[in-house]
């Protein structure tokens, strides 16, 4: 498997809304995110790269099932 990209909180943002999902809420500095079944929750953390699973997630569902 290739190395994931290194994303901040903003860049996983303007992937998931482009692959269609909303913002259905925000608790403190996590954003919960929502497109059919499938939801996602990012922390926003200024300065603070986003951990690996986190990406992964993100990029599991902008690509969809395979």
């Amino acid at each position: 498997m290739a190395k994931l990209p290194r994303l901040t909180p903003l860049q996983a943002e303007k992937m998931l809304l482009k692959a269609g999902f909303e913002m259905i809420r925000s608790k403190g500095s996590h954003r919960i995110y929502l497109k059919e079944n499938r939801r996602i929750i990012i922390p926003f953390h200024p300065g603070r790269i986003l951990h690996p699973k986190i990406i992964k997630q993100v990029v599991t569902c902008v690509e969809g099932p395979k």
